[in-house]
Formats: C-alpha cells, structure tokens, sequence
C-alpha cells in the first residue's frame, strides 16, 4: 500500500513510524541532555547566573511558544516537507550549540533548537495521523511515538552522563547528527506529504500574538513559583494574557485562522485535552522531586539515578503500547481510568517514603505514575488527533503538545514549590544555634544548598527528612489530582476517535515523493 491511501497500513507505513521515532526520541533527549553538562559547560563558558538559566529554559521555552505556529504551517504546506526544514535547522544549530565559545552563543543556539524542535513535533504527529488511517492501527501507532519523547527524557541524563566521561560537553548536542541524517535520507521515500487543498496564507499578526501569549505565560509558569510574586513577573504575565484574549478573538474572525477553535468544539478532543493537561502535571511535579530524593537524599551519582530510572520508563512504554490495544474493547476512557487508578497507587506509595535508603520504594511508585503517563500520553493524544480532520491534524497536534508543555511546567513548578515550602518548614525546627550564616541560608534554602555547604551530619539528616516529608505531601496532592482526572476520563471519554464528528476527513492533496 502506497502512503496516504485508505486502509490498513503496511510495511513502508510501520517502517516510516520507525523514521518519525528518531527525531521525537532526539527532542526529549535534548530537553534533559544538558542536566549533566552544566557544571562543565559552566566552567568552560563562565555564564552569569541569568545567563544559566536561559541556557536551560530556552529551549523548552521557545518549543512551546511556537508549537500552534508550525502546526499551522505544517497543515498549509505539507508536514514532510516542515519535518525535513526542521530536521536540517536542528543539525545546523546543534553543531552550533555544540562549538559555542560564549554564553550568548550557546543560548541563541539553544533558542534556535527550540524553534526548529516545535517544528518537528506536531509534524512528527500529524504525519501518523495520516498515514495510519484504521483506528486500531493509528492507536498502536500513537502509542509508540508517544513513548519516544519521554524515554528520550529519561535517557537524556544517562546518556549526558557517559558522554562527559569520554568526551567534552559539546558532544550532547552532537547526538543529533546521524538522527538528522537518517531522516533527511529515509523521509522522502517513506512518509507522504498531505496538506489541506486550500491552506491560505498565514496570518502573520496572528503568530505575533500567539509567541506574545505562549512566551510570557510558559515563562511566569515556570519562574513565579520559584522566584516569588514581583512586579515584572505580574506585568508579564497580564501581558501574555491580554495577547492570548486578543489571538482568541482574531481566530473567530479569519477565514483561515492559524488555530482552529471549532476544534475544541468536539467534546472528546477538549475532554482529552483537559486529562492530558492535569495528567501532566502530576507526572511533571513527582518526577521533578524523585529525581532530586535519588540524587540528594539517596545521594545517588546522576548516571545511577538515570539507571534506576529506566524500568519506569519500561513501564510507561509497555503502557503506551498496551493502552490502544485494549481500548478496542474497552471504553478509552475506562482505560484511561484504570491506568490512572494503578498511578494513584503509586502516589500512595511514595507517601509512604520515610527518609534515605528507601530507593526501591520510590521507583516502585514512580514506576506506577509513569504506566498512567503511558495511558495518557497515548490514549490522550489519539483522541485529539483522531478527533481532527486530517487538513487540521498539525493544528490537533499542537494543541497535544502545547497543552503537555503547560502541563509538565506547572506540575514542576508548583508541586516543587510545595515541596521546597514543607522543607522550608520543618528544616527551620532543627536549625541549630551558632551556625555560620551562610551555613544557616544554606540549609533553610533547600537541599540542594544544604548539600553543597556540608553541614553537621546530624543537620544533613534533619534535610534530608524535611525534603521526604515534602515529597510525601506533593505525593498526597498529586493522588487527589490523579484520581479526579481518572473520574473525568471514565465519564467523558467514552467513545474512540473514529466515532466522533472528526472521523470524516478534510479534502486533502497528497503528495508522495
């Protein structure tokens, strides 16, 4: 069977899934590659202190500002040819990020990357919405691209890990390479290129305000939290919302606007959307705070915490895997909901975590959260997509990855915060008296400076306690979230993708290369 026609696909589609793997792997890669590199690059580059903050978030920050752009663009002119763009910008500028003799450098390069990454991921997506046209298979389809950005992720520490044991920091971004040349070789003759016949120009003013929406709220997410409530924080964030009103209006007036709001008409989408949303945001507070007890109350080397990391990661995948297959039986939503009910499990369990040494009880629950994320991660974004006409499928697609953006932003910035505040409270109880002062701000910072300064042992024991009791409290959050969204899943998505109104395609123009 040829790409793009009707029916069941066969081996040149599954193989073209194979292609679509590589460059989803290697964007959640590159989101947590550099966790392991800052300290080197640091020593080498000599950033400021803002300067290391936008080597870390622009990346993510401009992926998320751009995802509903390229999405559109994809729908306009052809998502396997917005894949190739893409896929050359993030070879160019990784090469760039990776010889980077400055600060200012690595952060335009990382900001570069970013606009290439959104690029990438709803073409990635809008690309199995189209070539997988049987329900069934499309489920399994989506299942396994949605695993490959959060094993990327997973992996990405681990991988950073053994990279700076043989090599300089540069070479984290230099894993790119043969990714990109895979897909330049093998997309042209494996993946079809179907856009919407009348696509329209882009409304340039319209992009203005959705990077003027997007930028400013996924930033304030993920600073408020931390760095308090201050003027120029609000004034950015009235500003991002008074832009998102406005880019709201103007879509309801064009004729061909870059987001189509009839989308979140369709009541399974905006159902999916919401459980993808608050899913997001429990998987991204807990893995945040397990991956800080690993490292600083288990004290665990980087590259072993990555290892224990990976039977969750299994777990997830094998989710994302099983979730569709099932789903062709049961309710999706019913799915869903019984995944979610194994994760609230887990957040049980790691409500149970009295201090150090309990490693093996804090990935078992991890473990658990991560099955749900599978189920989610996959039966979610099916639904969104599947429930879009194929000329709208970027725009589905971008919609799926902003809202897990947002989700995953919020979940570690406020969970983290409510971590770092039961710290807070309880390390203040067992301060001792005439301790050296930046000893004292150290310890009643957070953990993470505790550790650096070497308090008293007996003090580093009382820190690590207090940072257990925050992530028990996060924990017991996280399992009321879990389950209200388990309630939200089983009562709204009840039917697949193929039986609502967007089963029925939009005119396309395929063209095959």
């Amino acid at each position: 069977m040829k790409p793009g026609t009707t029916g069941r696909a066969g081996r040149t589609e599954w193989a073209g899934l194979g292609v679509l793997a590589l460059p989803t792997l290697l964007l959640g890669l590159d989101a947590t590659v550099l966790y392991q590199a800052v300290p080197v690059l640091s020593a080498d580059l000599r950033p400021s202190g803002t300067q290391t903050l936008w080597i870390m978030d622009s990346y993510g920050l401009l992926i998320a500002g751009f995802l509903i752009t390229m999405g559109s663009l994809g729908d306009r002119y052809g998502h396997r040819r917005m894949l190739l763009i893409g896929s050359l910008v993030f070879g160019a500028t990784s090469v760039v990020a990776a010889y980077s003799v400055n600060a200012g450098m690595l952060i335009a390069a990382r900001a570069a990357l970013g606009i290439a990454g959104a690029t990438l991921m709803p073409s990635t997506l809008a690309l199995v919405r189209t070539m997988f046209t049987d329900t069934r298979q499309r489920g399994v389809a989506i299942g396994i691209w949605a695993t490959m950005f959060a094993l990327g992720m997973a992996a990405g520490p681990v991988v950073g890990g053994v990279l700076l044991e043989h090599f300089w920091w540069g070479a984290a971004f230099l894993v790119a390479l043969p990714v990109v040349v895979l897909v330049v070789a093998l997309a042209p003759l494996l993946l079809p290129d179907h856009r919407a016949r009348h696509g329209g120009r882009i409304d340039l003013f319209s992009v203005a305000l959705s990077l003027g929406a997007m930028l400013p709220l996924v930033y304030t997410v993920k600073h408020l939290a931390a760095d308090g409530v201050r003027p120029p924080i609000l004034v950015l964030l009235a500003g991002g919302l008074v832009c998102a009103v406005v880019f709201v209006r103007r879509q309801r007036t064009l004729a061909e606007p870059l987001l189509d709001l009839s989308l979140l008409t369709n009541r399974a989408l905006a159902s999916a959307l919401t459980v993808l949303l608050l899913g997001l945001v429990c998987v991204g507070g807990v893995m945040y705070v397990v991956t800080q007890y690993l490292q600083l109350v288990d004290e665990l080397s980087p590259l072993i915490a990555g290892a224990w990391l990976g039977p969750p990661a299994l777990l997830m995948f094998v989710a994302a895997l099983a979730a569709p297959l099932v789903a062709r039986r049961v309710p999706p939503g019913h799915v869903v909901a019984g995944a979610l009910g194994l994760s609230a499990i887990g957040h049980i369990l790691l409500t149970q975590v009295d201090g150090p040494g309990r490693t093996l009880l804090v990935v078992s629950g991890f473990g658990l959260v991560y099955l749900g994320l599978g189920a989610i991660a996959a039966l979610g974004t099916d639904l969104v997509v599947g429930a879009a006409p194929r000329g709208k499928a970027g725009s589905a697609a971008a919609l799926s990855e902003t809202v897990q953006e947002l989700g995953i932003a919020v979940g570690v910035a406020f969970l983290g915060t409510l971590t770092t505040a039961v710290y807070r409270s309880q390390v203040a109880e067992h301060l001792p008296a005439g301790l050296p002062d930046h000893v004292d701000a150290a310890v009643r910072d957070s953990l993470a400076d505790a550790t650096a300064v070497s308090p008293p042992t007996q003090l580093l024991t009382q820190a690590k306690l207090a940072f257990t009791s925050g992530l028990n409290s996060t924990a017991v959050l996280t399992c009321v979230i879990t389950v209200v969204v388990a309630v939200l899943a089983a009562t709204t998505l009840r039917r697949s993708p193929a039986d609502g109104p967007g089963h029925v395609d939009a005119p396309l123009d395929a063209r095959h290369g």
